[in-house]
């Protein structure tokens, strides 16, 4: 059985990209002409970056490779296997046959996908968000119980049993010549 799929978006899938090159090629397109156009496509659908290598012979006799690259590439680690499509094809053309390689980088937080699900549901790990921080509203008074009160009432309740003892030892003062003036 075959399972065929429609792609969201052709710009960023690496074979639709290189299939389309394949095509521009065998129609007689010249290379350079035919990677710049995949190329500015793959950019203009949204792609971080993205490099297209077509090598063989090319013109001449003799062998080469061209590279074209374009924007933001990673090349090594965890990120590159979550973010980069990768996708290789083969022309066969008069003269011999071509090699072409498509990578194509897709942008980690794009304005319509912000937490990076569409590209491996996560960011780029050296990426920072700048969160702005908000108006905080200053506290006038404290919605909970007011503490204050309590200390100030234990405080004055001290103060009235200090001044109470101090009455009573002025009148026990008082008392205490008086008694002894007695005695005499």
């Amino acid at each position: 059985s075959l399972y065929a799929a429609k792609v969201q978006s052709r710009g960023l899938s690496a074979v639709a990209q290189c299939e389309s090159l394949r095509y521009k090629l065998l129609n007689g397109l010249a290379v350079r002409r035919a990677c710049y156009g995949v190329l500015r496509f793959i950019m203009e659908s949204g792609a971080k970056g993205c490099e297209v290598v077509v090598s063989g012979k090319l013109r001449a006799a003799r062998a080469k490779s061209m590279k074209f690259t374009d924007g933001f590439m990673i090349h090594s680690g965890q990120p590159a296997k979550d973010f980069i499509d990768n996708a290789t094809r083969h022309v066969l053309l008069r003269q011999g046959v071509l090699g072409i390689k498509v990578k194509i980088m897709r942008a980690s937080s794009s304005p319509s996908d912000p937490t990076g699900e569409k590209a491996g549901g996560k960011g780029l790990p050296d990426s920072v968000t700048i969160i702005e921080p908000k108006e905080e509203q200053p506290i006038l008074a404290p919605a909970s119980q007011d503490y204050g009160a309590k200390a100030a009432q234990a405080q004055a309740m001290q103060q009235q049993m200090q001044q109470q003892q101090a009455a009573e030892g002025q009148e026990a003062a008082q008392d205490a010549p008086a008694s002894g003036a007695q005695e005499y």
